[in-house]
């Protein structure tokens, strides 16, 4: 599930427990995620996910419910 991939990366940047990582939570208010760790955490989704993040649709993912649509739309 693309839910608990992202979990596990996400969790590498950041402690927040299970029950608390919900899809509306928001990189930059909820995670103080700045422009570099979203740059850091697109190279790790790419990896794992095996897809292309552009910057373009980077700017756009808000939440982790954005990212993980934007993961299941674009999985070959």
């Amino acid at each position: 599930m693309v839910f608990e991939r992202l979990k596990k990366i996400i969790c590498e940047y950041i402690e927040i427990e299970d029950n608390e990582f919900v899809a509306e939570l928001s990189f930059v208010e909820d995670f103080g995620f700045d422009e570099l760790d979203m740059a850091d955490l697109s190279m790790d989704v790419e990896d794992t996910f095996e897809i292309e993040v552009t910057e373009e649709a980077l700017e756009q993912l808000e939440t982790v419910g954005d990212l993980v649509k934007f993961i299941e739309n674009n999985i070959r």
